[in-house]
């Protein structure tokens, strides 16, 4: 198959302990039998643009973007009390690499699908062959390390003093995520956008349901033990660390000391990107994962 598949849904059965069958939904582009290149959603496959998964697929990659569990087309059961971990997220994309076939994927995370990515690269290393992480950070959600900058309070206190919208109305979510993109320096366009398309791909209004969706609250929520961060020295999948100079959620030091501590990776900061990848860097980053793999 060559060009676009969108909505399919493919089945994991039994393979994260205790999860019984778990549907992923995912987007395909490109050619079946090119190298294939995995993108885990961070929470949902919308937070990879269109014009880049585009961009590698003319690049010669198949490439798969997918929603996380509880977000988009996935298997939604309870977002406010999820009953599986980080590491059955790792193990999701490392069987979903497997049902894809073609060999081992280059892996790429972005956000808290970064943090998916890392700790699958260090339990799942034979599953793939490269890795991407992009605006992410190397310890779970919550404190962080002293060494590491956490998110900017000013604008956290911005971002979290606005009022919820009603979830059951798609332009007031719509605003409601342009509003902070703005706040995180964001295009609060291309994000009106995008929550409109996550709106429509919602299973339910249900204000869990949505701020799964949204905002990707259910990470705060998972077990993300234990730590990571001092095994990313035991990776050795050519790896890509982009980062946007902007990110006030994510600070840039995250993204360098990623870069510092995976032997051999590349770091592409984006001078004029936040929290998400903008438009007019779609090729730089583009160019960059091709080059890795």
């Amino acid at each position: 198959m060559t060009g676009i598949s969108t909505d399919i849904a493919v089945s994991l059965d039994g393979f994260a302990a205790g999860a019984g069958e778990i549907t992923l939904g995912i987007e395909a582009f490109g050619d079946d039998d090119a190298p294939l290149v995995l993108l885990v959603g961070g929470t949902t496959m919308l937070s990879w643009p269109d014009a880049l998964c585009e961009r590698l697929a003319a690049g010669g990659r198949r490439v798969v973007r997918y929603d996380l569990r509880d977000s988009g087309r996935s298997t939604t059961t309870d977002p406010e009390a999820p009953a599986y971990t980080l590491r059955d997220l790792a193990a999701d994309a490392a069987a979903l690499a497997g049902a894809l076939g073609a060999g081992p994927a280059h892996l790429a995370g972005i956000g808290v699908g970064g943090m998916v990515a890392q700790v699958a690269a260090l339990d799942h290393p034979a599953a793939f062959s490269a890795l991407t992480l992009i605006g992410t950070r190397p310890v779970a959600p919550g404190p962080t390390d002293d060494d590491l900058p956490d998110h900017d309070p000013a604008t956290m206190g911005r971002l979290f003093a606005r009022p919820m919208p009603d979830w059951a109305d798609r332009e007031a979510v719509a605003e409601f995520a342009a509003g902070g993109a703005e706040v995180l320096g964001d295009d609060p366009a291309a994000a009106r956008a995008t929550a409109a398309r996550i709106w429509d791909r919602t299973p339910g209004t249900a204000p869990p349901v949505q701020l799964a969706n949204q905002l990707g609250l259910v990470f705060s929520k998972l077990d993300c033990t234990p730590r990571w961060r001092e095994r990313l020295p035991e990776i050795e999948l050519p790896a890509l660390v982009v980062h946007g100079r902007r990110n006030r959620f994510f600070p840039v030091g995250n993204g360098e000391a990623l870069a510092r501590e995976i032997p051999g990776a590349r770091l592409l900061v984006l001078d004029r990107a936040a929290t998400a990848i903008p438009g007019p860097a779609v090729g730089e980053v583009a160019e960059a994962m091709l080059a890795l793999g």
